[in-house]
């Protein structure tokens, strides 16, 4: 097994370097120093109690890019640990803390080049370890994370698998933290000063000819010898314009006049620029001149407050309910009251005004007489009441009968006062 871990190895690290050789190179990591800790933890035998050993590490790495995204890795690990740890009947248990020390080589194979902030790469490598009488063999292989810093320092987050390579190895695994340090800075490049030269400037703004985009107008440096752009033709200079791509006014400081209640008028022509309108109005909302919650083009009767169920005129049910207080009847009879008559030529009237309405009439009686013939006697009433209103010119078919017997009393049928207010005619208007 061991065997076959470091072959593959090794042709893993082959086939890398041999393609990191036809990569350009002018983007590899220069060579760089990290310091480093760690946490081992090896695997346990049977024979020895728990799971787990683990332990503190330190140690330096040297970095070194051999592709853009291929760094060559010499890592060093030290710690003091009981190893070897193991029972076996050529290895006996160690008792005493002794030296351990690591070193392998490795690759970081990275998905991108440095440039990046936060960099994931893959770790593959070869290495042995020592402790105060043996030499083991292990491969590494794990994931990483490289944080980019200054001046061309990197952190490294990392965590190892450390595969068994040699028989007195064992799996363990190991988890750190580096940061490294190139161990030569990069050199800033030397400014060359222009040569000055005595150039020609005909318009005096300090921008010698060859160079001003308009030599016959005075501008500035910035703007190659032109004067300052007016990018919306408002007359504000754009350094001067909070809005350079849209048509202003002073006011404004080069902004358009504002809507603020998005509207479509400009507050400037606006009478009402707070509250949203329409341009007939100046800006302002349709009008309710009486106030009934009904604006003025919806409303029929603009000057007088009303209801919309009448399309914003008068409510005439309290008007129709005076009429049929006069509606009463004695008893047994369908003979309307003289006193009544004068209410119902005014409905008439009433109705007149007001073509889009429809009129129920409802008959009742008290709880005298049987079932059967109450319900004749109501429906009687209510009919007596719609012969007049037609008779005065009502159509018919603005007019329903409906007959309600003794159902609905509005006062005790026990007392003759109750009963006569019980033999009577309602009527409820309705509205389209």
């Amino acid at each position: 097994m061991s065997k076959k871990v470091i072959g593959l190895t090794l042709f893993l690290f082959v086939s890398l370097l041999s393609n990191a050789q036809e990569q350009k190179v002018n983007k590899n990591k220069p060579a760089s120093i990290a310091l480093k800790a760690s946490i081992l933890n090896f695997k346990k035998t049977p024979l020895t109690e728990g799971l787990t050993i683990s332990t503190p590490a330190l140690g330096v790495q040297f970095f070194k890019g051999i592709a853009p995204q291929l760094d060559a890795v010499v890592n060093l690990d030290f710690s003091t640990l009981k190893y070897p740890y193991y029972v076996s009947s050529k290895q006996p248990k160690a008792t005493t803390n002794s030296i351990y020390a690591a070193m392998d080589a490795r690759v970081h194979i990275k998905l991108a080049n440095d440039d990046k902030s936060v960099l994931p790469y893959a770790i593959l490598g070869i290495g042995l370890g020592k402790d105060a009488a043996k030499f083991t063999a292990y491969a590494p292989m794990g994931l990483g994370l490289q944080f980019k810093a200054k001046q061309g320092s990197f952190l490294n987050v990392f965590g190892t698998y450390n595969a068994e390579a040699s028989k007195l190895t064992k799996m363990h695994t190991n988890y750190g933290i580096s940061y490294s340090f190139p161990l030569k800075l990069k050199e800033k490049k030397a400014i060359a000063l222009p040569t000055v030269t005595v150039q020609a400037d005909q318009d005096d703004d300090g921008v010698s000819n060859d160079k001003d985009d308009c030599p016959e107008r005075s501008g500035l440096l910035k703007y190659k010898g032109c004067p300052v752009p007016d990018e919306d033709g408002d007359g504000i200079n754009d350094e001067n314009d909070k809005c350079p791509n849209a048509e202003g006014t002073v006011q404004y400081r080069g902004c358009p006049v504002p809507d603020t209640d998005k509207d479509g008028l400009p507050d400037d022509q606006d009478a009402c620029p707070t509250v949203a309108g329409l341009t007939r109005y100046k800006g302002c909302a349709i009008p309710d001149t009486d106030h009934d919650g009904i604006n003025d083009e919806l409303d029929q009767c603009p000057t007088i407050a009303g209801i919309a169920g009448n399309n914003g005129c008068e409510d005439l049910q309290p008007k129709l309910d005076i009429i049929a207080a006069a509606l009463k009847f004695e008893s047994g009879q369908v003979n309307l009251a003289a006193k009544s008559l004068q209410g119902l030529d005014a409905l008439v009237q009433l109705m007149t005004e007001y073509p889009k309405t429809t009129l129920t009439i409802t008959g009742h009686t008290d709880n005298t007489g049987t079932r059967k013939i109450n319900d004749r006697l109501s429906l009687s009433r209510a009919k007596k009441v719609q012969t007049y209103l037609v008779k005065k010119g009502l159509a018919i078919n603005r007019t329903f009968l409906i007959g309600l017997a003794d159902t609905q009393p509005i006062a005790n049928n026990a007392t003759k006062d109750g009963r006569a207010q019980n033999r009577r005619a309602d009527l409820t208007i309705k509205y389209e």
